[in-house]
């Protein structure tokens, strides 16, 4: 099927989702959908970027909640996608790094699909959803989640050692996200036909590195046309040593060389405007490939016939520096490392976007209480139902995500108006404050945490971050 001929069908389907009722009204368990993006930020249509082309995803915020103010706890992977599968604070359930064991550093937490797998659910899942080095292999994922065994998909394209761009004229189904998006409609298909609910967890690769995909979603784009992050610095009055990354990730890939020429690696002084274009090129045809397989899943699941009982969760582990204060990547506390896309679309919901911050640990408890299954004790994130339901009373007051760099943890809280960072040190010492201003200066230019203006602001978000701060041990 045709990119342009997708988009038309999830159009029409989805449109006919909106008459349907919500299965609490006829007593039947919701299934869910739950769709991971690897390193997408809000990089999308339906987020109010004009140039990406992403009518598949757009489709579902059309007709879900779209929450434009959604943070990751922590811009990794692996921290990141545990916190969310576990509704815990990543210093609470022991994943830090891309190298703990959930089953050995906290062997009794119970993930989200293995509560809705204990409560009767059929569950499996497709590509990435825990962090393969996280969990028991990449192999066998976590087996205690799923009810139908795990099973790694394949690329069968190889590209170039270590470009970080590529354009490559090959099938669909031939690259990795397209094997997952194969192994993905089956499952919809054999999980469709049973009587019990399911829970089917997809996680797509791209955009994370490489940019390696269809030729077909780069002719999208032009890549002279493509503007340059306009602050490519550290911010003033900063510390560059707790904000800033040295690009490590993307250093470990290279650029494309020009015809007749040798690969060679990126310079560590920094990026041309000609490589810089080449990744945002990249990173933009990434996202409008995963949008096509997204349409072609949602597809699937109208063909199965359960699309009018089925809960559609879309959301991006964290954010991505596409070159602004010269970065590339994550791993910063940062707006642009840890802003990510999340929409739920609930069957019989009016469509609404909520603008108040929210986490990704929001998404184990919403998902319980749709589902009408008890939450378990000590969860660390707040249901979205209210928010859902656009309740008056559904203000969430705050997302705090966090980072460890130079020996401290930096603590960043992000409210409607202010992102505000203390990083401590292991003896709980507060070592660097950072405050940006983000409806004067989104772009994180200037720090503000000594200007008289900001006295006050700064007492009370100290405040707050410690009233919110459950989980984070090294506040006092």
């Amino acid at each position: 099927m045709k990119y342009s001929q997708l988009i038309k069908v999830l159009a029409i389907s989805l449109s006919c989702i909106s008459l349907t009722i919500f299965a609490a009204e006829n007593n039947k368990q919701p299934n869910v959908l739950f769709i991971a993006v690897d390193d997408l930020k809000p990089l999308i249509g339906a987020y109010g970027n004009d140039k990406i082309i992403t009518p598949n995803i757009d489709a579902i915020a059309a007709q879900g909640t779209l929450f434009s103010n959604a943070y990751s706890q922590w811009p990794v992977c692996g921290p990141s996608r545990m916190s969310l599968l576990t509704g815990l604070r990543p210093e609470v359930n022991g994943i830090m790094n891309l190298k703990d064991k959930i089953r050995n550093v906290n062997p009794d937490v119970v993930t989200l699909p293995q509560l809705f797998k204990q409560n009767g659910y059929e569950t499996a899942a497709v590509g990435k959803i825990f962090d393969p080095r996280n969990v028991e292999s990449r192999a066998k994922d976590d087996p205690v989640s799923w009810s139908i065994a795990y099973k790694a998909p394949t690329s069968f394209v190889k590209g170039k050692k270590k470009l970080a761009v590529e354009i490559i004229d090959a099938p669909e189904h031939k690259f990795v996200d397209g094997n997952i998006n194969e192994r993905g409609k089956a499952l919809l298909q054999q999980m469709g036909k049973s009587d019990k609910p399911f829970f089917l967890a997809l996680g797509y690769k791209r955009p994370h590195l490489p940019f390696s995909v269809p030729k077909t979603y780069f002719d999208l784009y032009e890549r002279n046309t493509f503007s340059l992050a306009p602050f490519q610095q550290a911010p003033t009055n900063s510390k560059a040593k707790y904000i800033l990354n040295n690009n490590g990730e993307m250093l470990t890939y290279k650029p494309t060389p020009k015809l007749g020429e040798k690969i060679k690696p990126y310079s560590k002084k920094g990026f041309t405007e000609e490589q810089q274009r080449e990744l945002i090129h990249g990173y933009y045809a990434a996202v409008s490939f995963v949008d096509n397989l997204v349409g072609e899943l949602i597809f699937e699941l109208e063909k199965t016939g359960k699309a009018d009982n089925t809960i559609i969760v879309l959301w991006g582990d964290h954010g991505f520096h596409l070159g602004d204060h010269g970065l590339w990547g994550k791993h910063t506390t940062m707006e642009q490392a840890n802003h990510v896309p999340l929409i739920i679309k609930v069957p019989g919901k009016k469509a609404s976007v909520y603008q108040q911050p929210v986490g990704l640990m929001d998404i184990f408890p919403t998902l319980t209480d749709l589902a009408a299954i008890k939450t378990p004790e000590g969860l660390q994130g707040d249901s979205l139902v209210s928010a859902i339901n656009q309740q008056s009373d559904s203000k969430q007051p705050v997302a705090i995500s966090q980072y460890k760099r130079v020996g401290a943890f930096g603590y960043s809280m992000r409210t409607e108006k202010y992102r505000y960072t203390e990083w401590l040190s292991k003896s709980k010492k507060v070592v660097y404050k950072d405050l940006y201003d983000m409806e004067k200066d989104p772009g994180e230019t200037v720090n503000v945490i000594d200007d008289e203006n900001y006295k006050e602001v700064v007492v009370e978000l100290a405040a707050l971050l410690r009233a919110n701060g459950q989980g984070l041990k090294r506040l006092k």
